[in-house]
């Protein structure tokens, strides 16, 4: 995992800063996630019948699994910002539901810098445009501008911004 200073983020903005690894969306992972949000629509839980009924010849994972998915997907792919002591969501302005991810795909987010402004002593907004990639498919599993804070000690606001 790369670093990237405080002072050298403005610069990148337009670039791809990272791309995460691999991450396989099986059914335990879809059920677990089920469980966790009381959302046990069959095409997500019951690949028999979910072959049978739905257009997707199988079960596929929630939209919202595969976005929160994004966390690890950051985690493993963005740099570490070296003045960081800690990072927030701050939400998103836009998602898209581009393509189903059927149960066993594996997907990777990439995410480029779209905006960044420090506010006060010691925040950074920054804005990502990311995408979900899915695996020898054509079409992303979804679309967002993702908003993050990243918090860091005023003693290390670059000098100047």
């Amino acid at each position: 995992m790369h670093e990237l200073s405080l002072a050298d983020v403005p610069s990148r903005i337009g670039e791809e800063l990272g791309k995460s690894e691999w991450i396989t969306v099986d059914q335990a992972t879809i059920d677990l996630f089920a469980d966790a949000t009381h959302d046990h629509q069959f095409i997500h839980v019951h690949p028999e019948r979910a072959a049978v009924e739905s257009p997707f010849g199988g079960t596929i994972a929630h939209g919202f699994l595969t976005l929160s998915l994004l966390s690890a997907m950051n985690f493993s792919g963005m740099p570490r910002i070296r003045e960081q002591t800690m990072g927030l969501n701050y939400g998103f302005d836009r998602v898209r539901f581009m393509s189903p991810v059927k149960a066993g795909s594996r997907v990777r987010g990439r995410f480029v810098l779209s905006e960044c402004q420090f506010r006060g002593a010691s925040m950074l907004v920054t804005t990502y445009e990311v995408t979900v990639e899915i695996e020898n498919e054509n079409r992303p599993a979804l679309t967002a501008n993702w908003i993050t804070l990243i918090q860091f000690d005023p003693k290390d606001r670059p000098k100047g911004i």
